[in-house]
């Protein structure tokens, strides 16, 4: 069947279509971030944004192909924010001090995909599994590090023999723990890692170890 012209009525109906899906991803990652993948159910997502569960079993198929749909939504938007980073006009140390920086921000603003990662390993990434989108994901962070690892040791500046992948759990390591872990640090420690003043410095410390690491200035402090 050749597709349908996309006359006006046509393309009001696809935005439409996009908005309602947009809105029905948005309630949906609220619920399964908030209850967990078993907890979220799809009639609660339904009168919380005046739906009907059939209208959303008719943009995604099933509870768990609106997870998965969320799982990659989410996991699109890190992505998409690593890849506003200009390697090609950034030496290598201001590069990967953005990166981690950017890391920090964006797991700082989206709160929900910490959670949702969380329950996502609850379930041993079964759903993640599914979804060709989601296992190639990982493919542009690590070519992104390695990018700049790469333009790193040709100038220099970079002395120790990193891995990417090594490198990106780093950074997510740091990044993820102040957000997953938040409550129990704070009421263990007596400190709110949300608190202004140790955002900031929790912001430049991630830039600075991984900076520190690559350069090898952690290993001059040990040899001496």
């Amino acid at each position: 069947m050749p597709p349908e012209p996309l006359t006006p009525a046509t393309q009001a109906r696809q935005r439409n279509a996009e908005r309602t899906r947009a809105e029905i991803l948005e309630v949906a990652q609220r619920e399964f971030a908030r209850h967990g993948y078993t907890g979220a159910r799809v009639d609660d997502m339904a009168k919380l944004m005046r739906a009907t569960k059939r209208m959303i079993y008719y943009y995604f198929g099933g509870k768990e192909q609106l997870y998965i749909a969320v799982l990659e939504r989410a996991y699109n938007q890190i992505r998409a924010a690593e890849a506003t980073i200009d390697v090609q006009h950034l030496a290598p140390i201001e590069a990967i001090r953005t990166l981690a920086q950017l890391t920090f921000d964006h797991h700082d603003a989206h709160q929900d995909f910490i959670k949702l990662v969380g329950i996502e390993n609850i379930h041993h990434a079964e759903h993640l599994r599914k979804s060709d989108l989601l296992t190639n994901l990982g493919t542009p962070a690590t070519g992104l590090i390695s990018q700049i690892l790469d333009a790193g040791r040709a100038s220099g500046d970079f002395v120790t023999d990193a891995d990417a992948i090594d490198v990106h759990m780093m950074i997510s390591a740091f990044s993820n723990f102040r957000i997953s872990n938040q409550h129990t640090f704070g009421t263990l420690f007596k400190r709110d890692l949300n608190a202004p003043e140790h955002r900031a410095r929790h912001r430049e410390m991630i830039g600075e170890m991984i900076v520190a690491y690559l350069t090898g200035a952690g290993r001059r402090t040990r040899d001496h």
